[in-house]
């Protein structure tokens, strides 16, 4: 038994302790990893090696996000709808109601951080964005940050969202476009019952979707199985799906796109999602594929 899995360890150290223990441990593995190799397979990944040799463990292990300060972020109230927001283009986006100021303004900043025009979690790009009149499906929505940007160019939203906590929050931010806004707190999946449904299950044969953006915490496999007529029949379609959470989605992710005749790349750069604690070498993941035809 590891020092680090022993009952008496976890009791005498505080847990952000043992986080902290095993993010270290984690970088050192990682720089003696690529250290061993005959050499830096690209200098994508020798940008990313020379950030981790003076900086801590990142889920974005770049210096761009070094300019995003929470506490600058302003949280408003609104006394009326008894939510508290920030201001995204113009436009206000709710949050829950428990959440603190501080919490809103952690949360806000991770978002604008993962979107920003560096980062490898950035869903669009200056050949792959929100046309006029797209139907969107956003799946794994939670604050709604994404299809808030696309609000108002798309003819046609539906977000899923599992957490029951974020649909008042949504239902306020997409109040002003509420007809043309269908929020469902279901699962996306594999099989369709009381808490589940497949996309193919809940977008009719006749029913035209242009955009899938997929973010779901890992279960990405499970959706894209439940997805296959929509994947091999609907056309135009785009797919933004993320990559980051599995070791093998990326490879397993691009196969099935193309296999539907999809054409595929990936967003610049890597992340590091030292969450998922079945990580192993190569370590860093691509956020996500980008799928067009």
């Amino acid at each position: 038994m590891s020092i680090h899995t022993s009952p008496i360890y976890r009791i005498l150290i505080p847990k952000f302790i043992r986080k902290r223990i095993l993010a270290k441990q984690l970088r050192a593995s990682i720089l003696s990893y690529y250290a061993n190799l005959p050499e830096v397979p690209s200098e994508e990944l020798a940008v990313v090696l020379d950030y981790l040799k003076t900086n801590p463990i990142e889920v974005f292990p770049y210096h761009f996000q070094n300019q995003y300060i929470a506490d600058k972020i302003e949280v408003l109230d609104d006394p009326e709808k008894g939510l508290r927001y920030v201001m995204l283009d113009g436009k206000k986006l709710y949050f829950k109601k428990r959440w603190s100021k501080q919490r809103i303004q952690h949360s806000f900043n991770e978002l604008t951080k993962e979107q920003d025009l560096q980062s490898p979690h950035r869903y669009l790009n200056e050949n792959f964005k929100i046309d006029e009149g797209e139907v969107l499906v956003d799946i794994g929505v939670a604050e709604g940050n994404f299809a808030l940007g696309a609000v108002e160019k798309a003819s046609r939203l539906i977000l899923f969202e599992t957490d029951k906590e974020w649909i008042e929050a949504l239902n306020a931010t997409f109040e002003p476009w509420k007809d043309k806004v269908l929020i469902v707190n279901k699962f996306v999946s594999d099989i369709t019952n009381a808490t589940n449904t497949t996309l193919d299950d809940f977008i009719g044969v006749d029913e035209k979707v242009t955009f899938l953006k997929i973010d779901v915490d890992g279960a990405e496999s499970r959706l894209l199985k439940g997805s296959q007529r929509i994947l091999s029949e609907q056309k135009p379609l785009k797919v933004a799906v993320c990559t980051y959470h599995k070791q093998n989605d990326e490879k397993d992710f691009t196969e099935l796109l193309s296999q539907n005749g999809f054409q595929t790349s990936h967003s610049d750069g890597f992340m590091l999602f030292y969450y998922d604690k079945k990580m192993q070498a190569p370590y860093l993941r691509r956020g996500l594929i980008r799928a067009i035809k």
